[in-house]
């Protein structure tokens, strides 16, 4: 569904990404780790039509992409869960994810998918008229993941979804996005939480200094003790 083809990004002069290739297939879960200022919140952003310069090849479902606007991306079925949430705190739940409903073909289907958000994310039914800038953490993280599946995507790009989140949140926010993977979507996750992502994923990436270093099942990388010792530090 998803594949990247020797990628470069940078912000003005200074390059970031280097070389980046990697594939997401229909209804799978694929992790990328690595440490701080590796380069991962850059791809998420690349991908996503957001921010930065690039060279290379972005292909969506056999589409060239990489010279499309954000906001073109999403009808196609793009759409980011960004870093930190972003949501808008003084809107109700609901208008948050009313505003996720914007182009014209979730526009269309906005009240049958939000039947479909609220099914799978009864919190957020229960304090639909509450203003979003008043909920947990956790809640607010389900709020931004239900907000982008009002736009009815089919591979979701996930930036780290677990930061400041309570582990009991943690959990189940794992267990939302192998829900989301069983309804057909493709997940990129990038993530901190090595062992929860790793765990989840079908493959992963590692990546260091803008270059992938290492990829492979997500499970044999877990077990990986160059992971370990020269990525992690465990």
């Amino acid at each position: 569904m998803l594949e990247i083809r020797d990628l470069n990004a940078s912000y003005g002069p200074i390059q970031v990404l280097h070389g980046i290739s990697l594939s997401l297939n229909v209804g799978e879960i694929v992790g990328l780790v690595g440490a701080n200022a590796a380069g991962k919140s850059t791809l998420m952003f690349t991908l996503a039509g957001l921010r930065t310069t690039c060279t290379g090849k972005i292909i969506f479902d056999g589409q060239a992409i990489q010279g499309l606007p954000a906001y073109d991306r999403v009808p196609l079925g793009l759409v980011l869960v960004p870093e930190r949430r972003r949501l808008f705190p003084f809107m109700t739940v609901l208008e948050n994810l009313q505003v996720g409903a914007y182009c014209a073909t979730a526009r269309a289907a906005a009240d049958a998918t939000l039947k479909e958000v609220f099914d799978l994310l009864p919190v957020l039914a229960e304090r639909r008229k509450q203003p979003a800038g008043t909920l947990s953490g956790g809640e607010q993280q389900m709020l931004a993941i239900g907000r982008a599946l009002m736009a009815m995507p089919r591979a979701l790009l996930l930036d780290e979804p677990t930061e400041g989140l309570a582990p009991i949140y943690v959990g189940l926010l794992f267990q939302l996005i192998a829900d989301l993977r069983r309804k057909g979507i493709a997940i990129l996750i990038v993530e901190q939480n090595v062992h929860h992502v790793l765990k989840a994923s079908d493959r992963a990436y590692v990546l260091e200094n803008g270059r992938i270093v290492l990829e492979g099942q997500g499970t044999t990388l877990l077990n990986d003790e160059r992971l370990k010792v020269a990525y992690l530090g465990l």
